[in-house]
């Protein structure tokens, strides 16, 4: 089971035990609001990349911001809590900004993943990572399971119209 850690010093010192031990970081970053499947399979897959799997997540202001007044679903705490519980997870931080490359500057991946959805290129990431000496990869993106389509079939199951859930 992993552990959520707040204080960027604490989670340095430790990436940095690992590193010195010759362990590979691995990353990824995202909102991860209603946990599913997709991704679960996802934090599995990246996890198999190295030694440590690092996941920042949006906190609940930098959620409202990239996807709406009515975003978070779940509160940051609790969206921390569901991914440290996860086998495949070691490590889970929050980051106030929309983009993560303050927090990146800190972990300093070898990998950073991201959903196949993504374009290496075009993520702001992709430059402080390889600036470390690290790379950026995409990984399966599982088709249907998203958490657009599931809030989407929540509320047309419900009766109500759907609008933009993001």
């Amino acid at each position: 089971m992993g552990e959520v850690i707040r204080d960027y010093a604490e989670l340095t010192n430790r990436l940095n035990w690992h590193r010195s031990h010759g362990e590979r970081i691995v990353s990824t970053n995202g909102v991860f609001d209603v946990l599913h499947v997709g991704h679960v399979r996802y934090l599995q897959q990246a996890r198999k990349l190295g030694d440590r799997l690092v996941v920042a997540i949006n906190s609940d202001a930098s959620t409202s911001r990239l996807k709406g007044p009515n975003r978070p679903f779940v509160c940051e705490d609790e969206r921390a809590e569901l991914l440290a519980a996860l086998a495949c997870v070691d490590y889970v931080t929050i980051f106030e900004e929309s983009t993560p490359e303050a927090i990146l500057e800190l972990i300093r991946p070898s990998i950073h993943t991201k959903g196949g959805d993504y374009d290496v290129e075009a993520m702001p990431e992709t430059r402080i990572v390889r600036a470390h000496g690290g790379q950026v990869v995409t990984l399966q993106f599982t088709q249907g399971r998203s958490t657009t389509e599931l809030t989407t079939r929540i509320l047309e199951s419900s009766g109500t119209p759907v609008s933009d859930t993001r």
